[in-house]
């Protein structure tokens, strides 16, 4: 599995105006229901109780919000850099500012687990995070995320 298996290019977004963890997971669901035609309402509850369970917040400005939704047949992906640092409670208690969601099937298991694993690995790279945080084009930020070589070390 790739990054861009999971990740079209219109599911890249930098975002201004994003003042709190509620509204990042209402644009999140706002963003699927356009993107793959999933009811908003339905994704935000799902995003809600997933972190209800422990909060996405992985460290490092960085949530990785994921949930199990009805109405897709396999698992999708999004990115957002904002450009404004939101509190996510996230387990360093640092504001969140990259964000990479993940939406599954209820009945996928595994490939929710694999694609989470995928996107976390990816985003440790630190070289690849700053160039993330540097930039603000949707284009220029998806191919960093899909385009193996582009942001990386030597030691990823």
């Amino acid at each position: 599995m790739k990054l861009a298996d999971i990740l079209q290019p219109e599911a890249v977004q930098s975002l201004s105006g994003i003042g709190s963890k509620k509204r990042l997971l209402r644009t999140i669901a706002e963003a699927a229901e356009r993107l793959h035609g999933l009811d908003a309402d339905r994704v935000f509850s799902a995003l809600l109780e997933r972190e209800a369970l422990g909060p996405t917040g992985v460290g490092r400005g960085i949530a990785l919000p994921h949930a199990h939704v009805e109405g897709l047949d396999k698992v999708v992906g999004g990115f957002m850099r904002l450009d404004t640092a939101v509190n996510y409670d996230s387990i360093d208690h640092q504001p969140v500012d990259l964000v990479f969601y993940l939406l599954a099937p209820p009945d996928t298991g595994v490939e929710h687990l694999k694609a989470l694993a995928l996107v976390s690995r990816t985003l440790r790279d630190e070289n690849l995070v700053a160039k993330l945080r540097r930039n603000d084009s949707p284009a220029a930020l998806y191919g960093m995320l899909t385009d193996p070589m582009l942001g990386r070390t030597e030691a990823a």
